[in-house]
């Protein structure tokens, strides 16, 4: 029928969150102003967490996961929006707690919803997704501080995952001298060939320094991981430095002290990229549909089906996967 589609469903019992591919009808999606035809999502570590059951992301079964996704308006009681639009959705708590992007339809609030660039496909654009607009957001925290290529090295941990692959290949491109932290060395040269000049192991920044200040290393840090890591990396941020902190993959809690801050003036700058302001989205994505290499980012890509997420799911939670992975929900 007409009105049909498939989803990724996640249902919960006593023995714990399974994922199928069910049937479903457009009468069971939730309340909103544009229903969207999708096209393409993303598997991210939410994603990998909620598919899992795990921290209690999700409230509400049955549920559709995915907290991207890219499609075409079908529906529109929104003036902003007409039928046929192409058009992007990052964040605002889909696939958490409104049904997302692992479906083949979804309906959703239009002031969510950004106009995709006309540089970019759709493919493209989730090659991209949440990821790469943390990335860029990161940078452009960067930027409006102060923070230029010819002040330093900038260091940019979890580099294997996708905001750290796409932050990578988007500061090489503005000059930057980029060091990546990852615990896949097997992966170094990938991590070179989009624009890494050094590789540091993981390991080196797992312990807490004992002292408040170390030598400058870095001037910039896009950190994925946070806990020790984060801790390992302030005491090291060159004077006047900037830390953009956009991930917790290491752990929520960190132990460090205020000298930094106090005789060094770093800044530790929060990313959301979850309920980012419309305008400075908007910005973010011009920004990635100009400046991010389309071969780069086709080289970080990997393309699957609802059938895989499931088993990747675990994987991306053990930091088995690298670059961006593209969910085809009509493949």
């Amino acid at each position: 029928m007409a009105n049909d589609f498939r989803a990724l469903l996640l249902e919960k019992s006593e023995d714990g969150v399974s994922a199928s591919i069910k049937q479903l009808q457009d009468e069971q999606l939730p309340e909103g102003d544009v229903t969207i035809s999708i096209s393409y999502s993303t598997l991210n570590y939410k994603d990998g967490m909620i598919l899992k059951g795990i921290g209690g992301l999700v409230r509400n079964y049955p549920h559709i996961p995915g907290i991207d996704f890219v499609g075409r308006v079908e529906r529109s009681e929104a003036s902003e929006y007409s039928v046929g639009d192409k058009v992007i959705l990052t964040g605002w708590r889909v696939g958490e707690a409104r049904w997302g992007g692992f479906s083949e339809k979804a309906r959703v609030q239009s002031g969510w919803l950004v106009s995709l660039p006309k540089e970019l496909t759709e493919k493209r654009a989730m090659a991209i997704g949440t990821a790469g607009l943390t990335a860029m957001l990161a940078i452009l925290e960067f930027q409006s501080n102060g923070l230029r290529p010819e002040n330093g090295p900038v260091l940019v941990t979890g580099a294997n995952g996708g905001v750290g692959s796409v932050a990578i290949s988007l500061l090489a491109g503005y000059g930057y001298e980029v060091h990546a932290s990852t615990g896949r060395l097997d992966f170094s040269d990938d991590l070179k060939s989009i624009g890494a000049s050094e590789i540091i192991a993981r390991e080196e920044l797992n312990a807490v320094p004992e002292r408040p200040l170390l030598s400058e290393r870095w001037a910039g840090v896009v950190d994925t991981v946070g806990g020790d890591t984060l801790a390992a990396v302030l005491p090291q941020i060159k004077s006047r430095g900037v830390v953009a902190a956009c991930g917790n993959a290491g752990g929520i809690k960190f132990s460090s002290t205020v000298i930094p801050f106090l005789l060094r003036g770093i800044k530790l700058s929060g990313i959301d990229s979850a309920m980012c302001p419309i305008g400075k989205r908007k910005k973010a994505w011009e920004r990635l549909s100009e400046d991010l290499s389309a071969a780069a980012l086709d080289g970080l890509t990997t393309t699957i089906s609802l059938e895989d997420l499931p088993e990747l799911a675990g994987k991306i939670l053990k930091g088995m996967i690298k670059g961006r992975t593209i969910v085809d929900v009509n493949a």
